[in-house]
């Protein structure tokens, strides 16, 4: 292979060639179809009536709400890195992009884009991960599609999602809702994931290992629901992280967002590996922590119905909204001086998810 990053955090022997992944396997005969009923089906294999799958779609029930559908690819490298991999990611994040867009995730799709010669335990590690990450999320993978490419026209594996999910009222309005005095909560800690990826993919040594925070936000988003917290919008902080967010929400609304540096929490592994490579925790990309603004005066009770979910303990007001001044987005730093927030100008670290 052209790049066999699978390797990393995957302690499984090389495979003799039968126990890979050939192009047989993916061109529609008796390989593909031993794949699909051996390796595939037996993983997602829905068990109520309420799914049905005849062949090339799922057949699903109607409902009475309306419907958000989202979509992503995962072309993440290693496909293994500490405390997650891409079967995990690609099932959370998806179900967080629906999360977050006020939707309860219902149905996934998830498709597989396999490069020649990929050992098949890596594949079945893969699956059964995505498969255990769509028990914790309470959706239901319900279709797919796999696809083989020779070697060299890919990097191991990618994923690829949809998720639809029931629109629940009342939803975030987004972010072009936002007013001044609107508050900022982040529901913990940040920069994890591009810290994991990051010294998982160059092999830094760091101790402990940087650990991902890819975690499902569902139980997050329902504990501001059942306290009745009035969200304008909420986002998960994915590439670009933090910053990508404060960005897009100033663009929306029209004014000035302001963090306060000293406020957002950071653990001791990547305020020091983001210390060391010269890099800000606020453009490192999460996949289990979200951006939440609120209207004046809730952020307190914000803060405390997240902290009744076991992944935003650490949830906390950091800033809040103004009208538009010098800069869209500005930052108090540790001395209390006020600055421009600018967006990376370029990618920091690619194929982090």
């Amino acid at each position: 292979m052209a790049d066999e990053s699978w390797q990393l955090h995957c302690p499984i022997p090389i495979p003799a060639d039968s126990d890979r992944i050939s192009l047989a396997h993916g061109e529609g005969g008796r390989l593909m179809r031993r794949l699909i009923e051996e390796q595939i089906l037996p993983r997602f294999r829905d068990s109520g009536d309420a799914v049905r799958s005849p062949g090339d779609a799922a057949l699903l029930p109607a409902i009475d709400s309306g419907l958000a559908l989202t979509t992503d690819s995962f072309v993440a490298s290693p496909l293994f890195f500490p405390g997650g991999d891409v079967g995990r990611l690609a099932v959370f994040g998806t179900v967080n992009d629906l999360v977050v867009a006020g939707a309860e995730p219902l149905w996934l799709s998830l498709s597989l884009i396999i490069e020649e010669g990929l050992p098949v335990a890596v594949l079945e590690r893969v699956l059964d991960s995505a498969a255990a990450a769509a028990v914790e999320a309470g959706v239901r993978i319900v279709t797919g599609d796999t696809k083989v490419v020779p070697r060299g026209a890919a990097d191991g594996l990618f994923l690829n999602t949809s998720g639809v999910g029931r629109i629940l009222e009342p939803a975030p309005p987004g972010p072009e809702s936002l007013q001044p005095g609107d508050e900022l909560i982040i529901s913990g800690p940040i920069g994890r994931h591009g810290i994991a990826i990051l010294a998982a993919r160059e092999q830094l040594g760091l101790t402990p290992s940087p650990e991902t925070d890819c975690a499902c936000l569902r139980e997050p988003a329902r504990c501001l629901r059942d306290a009745a917290i009035p969200v304008r919008a909420m986002r998960d902080a994915t590439r670009g992280g933090v910053t990508a967010v404060l960005h897009e929400w100033a663009a929306a609304s029209g004014h000035t967002l302001t963090i306060d540096a000293i406020a957002i929490p950071t653990t001791p592994d990547v305020r020091g590996a983001a210390e060391l490579l010269g890099l800000d925790p606020l453009h490192i990309a999460n996949e289990g922590t979200m951006l939440i603004a609120v209207p004046q005066g809730t952020g307190a009770a914000a803060v405390a119905a997240l902290q009744g979910s076991a992944i935003s303990r650490e949830a906390t007001v950091i800033g809040r909204l103004g009208q538009r001044g010098v800069a869209p987005v500005t930052v108090v730093r540790a001395l209390g001086r006020e600055q421009p927030l600018d967006e990376p100008s370029g990618i920091l670290l690619p194929r982090i998810c």
